[in-house]
């Protein structure tokens, strides 16, 4: 599989502009900062991801992406802001993000994937009752350059799995659509706050999750990587996550608990922050990470911190794009946020029995 450039550790981590307060030192984390000439280190399956991407922004990080050579690059959703009910808008905007000559490197040279978020979909913080959801999401489609016959033409939702098999082992990526058939969220009343939970809500609708269960109880493969635009275990901040939904999330837990498919890691967008969130979960031998990197243009540079019980590390309010490095024979992955100039920001470790 492929090889890539690793870096030499300098520094210990020096916290981007917006850091939340320093945690205590915790299992997997590694707080270093990297130059970028080091010895290179190989990896079984690199994937890198991102996310909230203004096609008419700078777009910086295209181009260390491309330096750590991923097999798989996935777009985690608000990969352009549109939010328009003007479908020939959105198209132009695909087609200028399209067109990005950074961007233009990576597809020529590594897969892509993704889900959608709000800005993308058409309507910010839309969900089921968005009336242009069908036309919004064949311009989706279009962007990714899905074939006229792929089933997702014809399926509600842009959910989507597909597996990776290597001479070691295998990676199977689940992407979740968390807008499609989202109900209506709550507002809150509560200053700083936005939703409230919905304890009869859904978030990903029943289709779907027969679809997911079948995806992760069929799973033989030796990671399973589920991604969904919003975060699934910070729940307490009160923007748009999966806690807005509360009985969606047990579900979830006990859905891939009670799976038996191995080894399942979240990734995240929306926040324009990127974070580590780690939970032990009833009936997993493992523990449940959730790795949100956000944002590649713009980020929430004002962040000055806000609760999450399951964050490992601290925040990251800089530009920034995740990795995944995955050892199969010492059944680990290492995850980076990576910002400009291929910096490393943060990075945790995680061991798998």
């Amino acid at each position: 599989m492929k090889q890539i450039l690793r870096l030499s550790l300098l520094f210990l981590l020096v916290n981007s502009c917006g850091t939340s307060k320093p945690a205590e030192k915790q299992e997997g984390i590694i707080n270093e900062k990297t130059s970028v000439d080091a010895p290179s280190k190989s990896s079984d399956f690199i994937i890198a991801f991102g996310s909230c991407n203004r096609q008419d922004l700078p777009q910086p990080l295209w181009e260390s992406i491309v330096e750590n050579n991923p097999d798989l690059f996935i777009w985690g959703g608000d990969n352009v802001y549109a939010d328009t009910a003007d479908m020939q808008q959105l198209e132009n905007d695909y087609e200028t993000q399209k067109a990005n000559a950074g961007y233009q490197k990576l597809l020529a040279s590594t897969e892509i994937l993704a889900t959608w978020d709000d800005h993308d979909y058409g309507q910010n913080n839309g969900g089921t009752n968005w009336e242009f959801k069908k036309e919004s999401q064949q311009k989706f489609l279009d962007f990714l350059d899905v074939p006229v016959n792929d089933l997702r033409r014809e399926r509600e939702g842009v959910y989507h799995s597909k597996l990776y098999t290597t001479p070691k082992g295998s990676v199977k990526v689940i992407v979740l659509d968390t807008r499609y058939f989202r109900s209506d969220l709550t507002m809150s009343e509560t200053p700083g706050k936005r939703y409230e939970p919905d304890p009869e809500g859904t978030i990903l609708g029943e289709a779907q999750w027969t679809w997911l269960e079948q995806e992760l109880k069929d799973s033989r493969a030796d990671f399973n990587i589920l991604v969904s635009s919003i975060q699934i275990l910070a729940a307490e901040h009160g923007f748009e996550t999966w806690g807005n939904f509360p009985l969606e999330v047990v579900k979830l837990e006990d859905l891939i608990a009670s799976s038996g498919a191995q080894n399942v890691v979240i990734l995240t967008g929306d926040r324009h922050i990127s974070e580590f969130s780690r939970k032990q979960v009833k009936g997993l031998k493992y523990a449940l990470v959730d790795f949100t990197s956000s944002g590649l243009t713009h980020t929430y540079t004002g962040f000055t911190g806000e609760p999450n019980q399951y964050r490992t590390g601290e925040v990251v309010s800089d530009l920034s794009f995740g990795l995944l490095f995955i050892d199969f024979d010492s059944r680990s992955i290492r995850m980076e946020m990576r910002g400009k100039e291929n910096i490393l920001q943060q990075e945790h470790l995680e061991k798998y029995k």
